[in-house]
């Protein structure tokens, strides 16, 4: 975590100066994008809250989200990331959203994406998608580098924001 909250204090202190908050939508980082944000003093002033939505079940509980409601639209995918980060954004009243959903491995997914796949979503003022590969095996690892591409992300759409 450590290694994060250089990048999790800038934008704690963005979102602190601009009074803007942010809600998150996360699988395969596990909370850890939370979790960074979180560990910043002063965090209640800009984070809304956030979801892990690992399984169907979590994200049709926490998100509401069905994806029969998304012909051809599945978990893992750029379009999907896009839809939890919008969706979270609404359902907490936050200024940005962000999803994160992915497969860390090892092994890859039940779509076909291998190890070290992620799409990183920011909805709100500002609108930006992308897709992460890492090639690696490690689950861990491929945890820590997506929540700290998705922090950067974070941080990169607020900056060009601003």
């Amino acid at each position: 975590m450590e290694a994060l909250q250089p990048m999790a204090a800038s934008i704690a202190e963005i979102l602190r100066a601009r009074e803007e908050t942010v809600a998150i939508c996360e699988t395969t980082a596990g909370g850890l994008v939370s979790a960074a944000l979180l560990s910043i003093p002063g965090a209640s002033r800009y984070y809304a809250g956030a979801a892990v939505t690992y399984t169907g079940v979590a994200r049709s509980v926490f998100t509401g989200i069905s994806l029969d409601d998304y012909p051809g639209v599945r978990s893992s995918s750029e379009p999907y990331a896009r839809i939890i980060a919008e969706t979270i954004r609404e359902r907490l009243g936050a200024t940005w959203g962000i999803g994160e959903t992915g497969a860390a491995g090892p092994g890859g997914n039940v779509y076909g994406d291998a190890s070290g796949h992620t799409c990183i979503a920011i909805a709100g003022p500002t609108e930006y998608v992308e897709t992460l590969e890492t090639g690696l095996e490690d689950r861990e690892e491929n945890m820590w580098l997506f929540t700290k591409r998705t922090l950067e992300v974070f941080e990169s759409v607020l900056r060009e924001a601003g």
